[in-house]
């Protein structure tokens, strides 16, 4: 494997990452699940953070930043309130509980989307991909170590 290879499956694993995000009851959005997903992991490095400083960070234009930010707030998954430092810029930062939102979406399953993906139903082939990618998140992101 080389980097293209590599950001080329990262891309594959992103369109089957938003493939499982439910949409039923949200109605039409005006900004996509990959920049409510950059944002939210933008907040979770980041706590108590303002839409330019997200936008600085990630590269996303403010009004993205600011629409999603928006569709967060709406589901309960942010929260925001006047920085005590300077009260004309708001603040921004994961809700203290998971929203119903969060909840449905961490519920739902990958089986759909990743079976698609790999041509095949098959529950054992599925189960061991799903593992697979279990354990690269964990080493990834630390907690294997």
């Amino acid at each position: 494997m080389n980097g293209v290879d590599l950001f080329l499956l990262g891309r594959t694993l992103m369109k089957i990452a938003e493939e499982t995000m439910p949409t039923e009851g949200i109605g039409p959005q005006t900004t996509s699940t990959r920049t409510v997903l950059v944002v939210v992991a933008d907040l979770r490095a980041h706590p108590r953070t303002s839409v330019g400083e997200i936008a600085g960070r990630t590269g996303l234009p403010q009004s993205a930043v600011s629409a999603a930010v928006a569709r967060l707030r709406t589901a309960g998954s942010i929260v925001t309130g006047p920085d005590p430092a300077d009260r004309r810029r708001t603040l921004i930062q994961v809700a203290p509980q998971m929203s119903q939102r969060v909840a449905e979406v961490r519920a739902t399953p990958i089986d759909g989307p990743l079976a698609a993906s790999l041509g095949t139903d098959d529950p054992a082939e599925l189960a061991e991909v799903v593992a697979l990618l279990e354990t690269l998140a964990a080493r990834l992101s630390g907690a294997g170590t």
